[in-house]
């Protein structure tokens, strides 16, 4: 069972050395990229909650 381990690790450390890692400029590109989008349906889901909010007390005081 210990040399499954092993194995597995050593497998795992060549497979990492074939993985083409983002630079720092790509990383910092889409994470501004996944915030903005975060932001712009926040603020688009907000916006639906107060019209839904407003026309449901709208046609309850109704």
């Amino acid at each position: 069972m210990a040399n499954k381990i092993v194995e597995y690790f050593k497998e795992s450390k060549v497979e990492l050395k074939k993985v083409t890692w983002p630079t720092k400029k790509e990383t910092t590109k889409h994470t501004a990229l996944v915030i903005g989008i975060s932001l712009v349906l926040a603020a688009f889901l907000g916006l639906l909650d107060y019209i839904f909010s407003f026309g449901f007390e709208y046609l309850i005081n109704r």
